[in-house]
């Protein structure tokens, strides 16, 4: 096998719904680059077109609901889906529209929903009046939801300081009705970083190290659809959460260094350059 045949090797399908980043940091553009850097096969249907840089988003043009259901079934009715993953979905018609096309169509399909809300620089990228269905209609039907520390304490209404508050959040999400939530703890000055995964079951604590840095671009929708790799690759959920940190870590930690804001983090990092598998394969010849 070449190293090109060992970079492009795919297994599991990830249907992402979510928003387009003309900086491909976060958004659609974060999402295909890892799902494709942990080696499965990444389709979309994009939800929003957004006009962003590093230093923030400046504009937003919708996606008619009906075209972003359009998507969604023609991907699941000839390629098929192992996992979905939602992202910016931004108001409450594409929502509704996305939650029909789950329940009738892609029933069974594990489903991963980060419940994007602000952007890195502040932007709303959810309408106030649309929380409600995010809330009672797609949260519900998700094997997890990713909320950072923000987008948590405007789903159980209360402030989260420290860790013992994440676990009480995470506890809160799911007598609210959800299977299981990780709630991330990057928000917090702390110089450990804890994100808390919460099961029927049991709770699990992840802590790592935090890199100073400002480039940080993208971290969530890149965790979410990690998770949503590992879950179409058949990886236990627990399991799939582990990689998922480990990958973003990585990804902050090699970061290009590019923007004059939240720059964007290093989704390659997993992937052969080019030149490196060229040199291999002359050296097998």
């Amino acid at each position: 096998m070449s190293g090109l045949e060992s970079v492009t090797r795919q297994s599991g399908r990830v249907l992402i719904i979510a928003g387009s980043d003309s900086g491909g940091g976060a958004g659609i553009q974060a999402d295909i680059k890892t799902v494709t850097a942990l080696g499965a096969y990444a389709a979309t249907a994009i939800t929003a077109l957004t006009a962003q840089n590093t230093e923030g988003v400046f504009g937003v043009h919708d996606v008619p609901a009906a075209f972003v259901q359009q998507q969604m079934r023609l991907v699941l009715s000839d390629i098929g889906a192992d996992c979905l993953k939602t992202g910016m979905l931004h108001n409450q018609a594409v929502i509704e529209a996305v939650v029909d096309v789950i329940q009738h169509e892609a029933r069974g399909i594990p489903l991963v929903v980060d419940p994007v809300m602000v952007a890195k620089g502040g932007a709303p990228l959810l309408e106030a009046d649309a929380l409600g269905a995010l809330k009672t209609l797609l949260l519900p039907r998700a094997n997890i939801i990713t909320p950072n520390l923000p987008e948590a304490e405007l789903l159980v209404g209360f402030a989260i300081s420290g860790l013992e508050d994440q676990k009480r959040a995470g506890a809160a999400l799911l007598a609210q009705g959800y299977r299981a939530a990780l709630v991330k703890g990057g928000h917090l000055a702390d110089e450990t970083i804890h994100d808390v995964l919460v099961l029927p079951n049991a709770t699990t604590v992840f802590s790592g190290p935090r890199i100073e840095t400002r480039h940080t671009h993208g971290t969530g929708c890149t965790l979410a659809s990690a998770i949503a790799a590992g879950l179409a690759q058949g990886m236990p959920l627990a399991a799939a959460v582990k990689r998922a940190r480990d990958f973003v870590f990585e990804a902050i930690r090699t970061a290009p260094g590019f923007g004059q804001g939240h720059g964007p983090i290093n989704h390659a990092h997993t992937v052969k350059p080019m030149r490196d598998a060229v040199g291999d394969s002359k050296a097998q010849a």
